[in-house]
């Protein structure tokens, strides 16, 4: 009934397991039959007892078999239709081969980095380091806010470059935004229900607050930043916002606005959640201080990452929550684990300890500079009386709003593929409603500046 093929890599005892298993499915071994012995198998196909036997003890422990005492194994009775097909009875279909993702030539998708950017030979000094030194500590899970000399050098540059005024306990180390927010949306379903968001504004807290069953409200943003008096007026009582660099618009919100939204958040125990997702990205003037540090015991969730400058795939991010939040913090989350590799904590902190990443901030920063300067005259010679250009001066990205372009963002996107332009559509920031204005959203962060001007040109023969 079984052949055991000693050539086989697979060994003896799951190739028998295999067979008798296929049996059972197929129902071959009907419901109740009783198996050989293990003693009689076992001399029938010239194996030892341990093969049969453990053949027999896998099927057991999977329910395909049972036993009785003194008496043996039986087939346990199956539901066949509901069990999965054999491959004696059907033949395996070929998988087909996976599609590789389209390649493009020119690539202004907003969150690109600098291919030659992450600092490898110093990151890989650090990691080597991290591994001898504390070696000990990879054999523990760590403190579910992270490590603690991590978020007390996070604490001292947030402090240093970003007025954020807070102390390591109230910092929780995330493996990215989306986690983060998933968090803190965990933490505030019991007491909110109402969450704004600006528009046009990050898709990402949309999804995810709206996935965690909240009323998600979109709210217009204007120079001024997000509509205070609309938000009062929309029944929320969380707002998510972008201050220093508006996402997708790059507009700074002014003190007044801030501190007239502080007031709100003050007035009816509301939270603020700031998102400061490309601070060190400012290219002309001083860096805008964080809306947390105009009110640091105010109920502000500062949250911050690695991602735009360093890495998205370290998956590196944190939050800083206000004291107000921070026992409800722990009392919900007492049994979980950080999320984020202690290896990856231990040589991101010794990263900055040792002055490497404030470093790696400024040479990225004429870097990108360099290639944004390289954007706006690319379009003021390509597309000229044709565009107007918001949100320069900061980030990896700008906003290029079109006049006399009336092609919707699917044409416009299918056009530009036609000639090797990949873009993301400006429609994915608007949580209601078509742009009033055909509007690019473009990056220029992993291109090179010759690519960035000829891929410009190219995109202007869509709007001839």
């Amino acid at each position: 009934m079984f052949i055991l093929d000693h050539n086989d890599p697979c060994p003896l005892y799951e190739q028998l397991y295999k067979q008798i298993k296929a049996h059972v499915l197929s129902g071959k071994m009907p419901a109740h039959a009783k198996l050989p012995s293990v003693r009689n198998l076992a001399a029938e196909l010239s194996t030892s007892r341990n093969t049969v036997e453990g053949a027999y003890q896998d099927l057991y422990a999977e329910g395909y078999v049972y036993s009785k005492q003194r008496s043996g194994y039986f087939v346990s009775a199956l539901d066949h239709a509901a069990a999965p097909l054999s491959p004696n009875r059907e033949p395996r279909k070929q998988s087909l081969p996976l599609q590789p993702p389209p390649s493009f030539r020119y690539d202004f998708h907003p969150a690109r980095l600098d291919p030659a950017g992450f600092p490898s030979a110093l990151w890989r000094s650090c990691f080597l380091e991290c591994l001898h030194e504390s070696s000990r500590e990879f054999s523990q899970y760590g403190d579910p806010q992270g490590d603690w000399g991590f978020r007390s050098n996070i604490q001292q540059y947030l402090e240093r470059s970003r007025g954020v005024v807070c102390e390591p306990d109230q910092i929780v180390i995330c493996a990215g935004l989306q986690y983060g927010l998933d968090l803190v949306a965990h933490l505030l379903r019991e007491s909110h229900s109402t969450m704004a968001i600006e528009n046009p504004g990050y898709h990402l807290p949309r999804a995810v607050f709206r996935n965690n069953r909240f009323n998600v409200v979109p709210v217009a943003v204007a120079p001024g930043g997000i509509d205070v008096e609309t938000l009062r007026a929309s029944g929320s009582t969380i707002a998510y916002v972008t201050p220093s660099h508006q996402l997708p618009m790059g507009y700074v919100m002014p003190v007044a606005n801030r501190l007239n939204l502080i007031e709100w958040a003050e007035s009816g125990g509301n939270v603020i959640i700031e998102d400061d997702y490309d601070s060190e990205l400012r290219y002309h003037g001083k860096p805008i201080p964080s809306l947390q540090g105009l009110r640091p015991d105010g109920n502000i969730i500062y949250m911050g990452t690695f991602s735009k400058i360093l890495s998205p795939a370290l998956r590196l991010s944190y939050m800083v929550l206000p004291r107000s939040l921070l026992a409800g913090f722990r009392a919900f989350y007492h049994d979980y684990f950080s999320t984020v590799s202690l290896m990856e904590q231990k040589t991101m902190s010794r990263f900055m300890e040792l002055g490497y990443w404030e470093r790696h901030v400024r040479r990225m920063r004429i870097t990108y500079q360099k290639k944004h300067d390289v954007m706006l005259k690319a379009i003021e010679q390509h597309l000229g009386d044709k565009a107007t250009v918001v949100g320069q001066g900061a980030g990896l990205h700008v906003v290029v709003q079109l006049q006399d372009a009336h092609l919707d963002d699917a044409e416009m996107l299918r056009l530009a593929a036609q000639k090797g332009i990949n873009l993301v559509p400006f429609s994915t920031t608007c949580a209601t409603g078509a742009p009033a204005k055909t509007s690019l959203l473009l990056g220029f962060g992993g291109m090179s500046a010759a690519e960035i001007g000829q891929g410009i040109e190219t995109l202007s023969r869509i709007f001839d």
